[in-house]
């Protein structure tokens, strides 16, 4: 059975890379430890919201890469206060494309004929 117009392969590694992390399974975590990284990253935002989607993203990354979530939850804690922004950037940059990377400005020129054709 197919279910969408891709068409059905037997490598499911084409389609997982195709999609970009749509099909992997999460682990999950202990209930404590969800608690102190939403508490960590509600603390650090000043937002109940964006707390908590904080904080699940740095669990989903943290749990595809094999990382213990209060090792880093540690880590971040021992970063001096202008680091952390960059760092945690970098970090939930790994399972990402590379054509969609977080905190990544990309202002590529425009051709000057394309420029030229352009009614003002």
């Amino acid at each position: 059975m197919i279910y969408g117009n891709l068409p059905p392969t037997t490598n499911p590694n084409a389609t997982t890379g195709f999609f970009n992390n749509f099909f992997t399974q999460s682990q999950g975590v202990s209930d404590n430890v969800n608690n102190a990284v939403v508490g960590y990253f509600q603390e650090l935002t000043g937002d109940a919201a964006s707390g908590e989607t904080l904080a699940a993203a740095v669990l989903f990354t943290a749990s595809q890469q094999g990382i213990t979530p209060m090792v880093l939850i540690d880590q971040f804690r021992a970063l001096k206060p202008g680091e952390l922004n960059a760092y945690l950037t970098m970090f939930l940059n790994i399972n990402r494309a590379g054509t969609s990377l977080l905190g990544i400005s990309n202002s590529p020129q425009t051709n000057k004929y394309i420029t030229r054709a352009v009614l003002p």
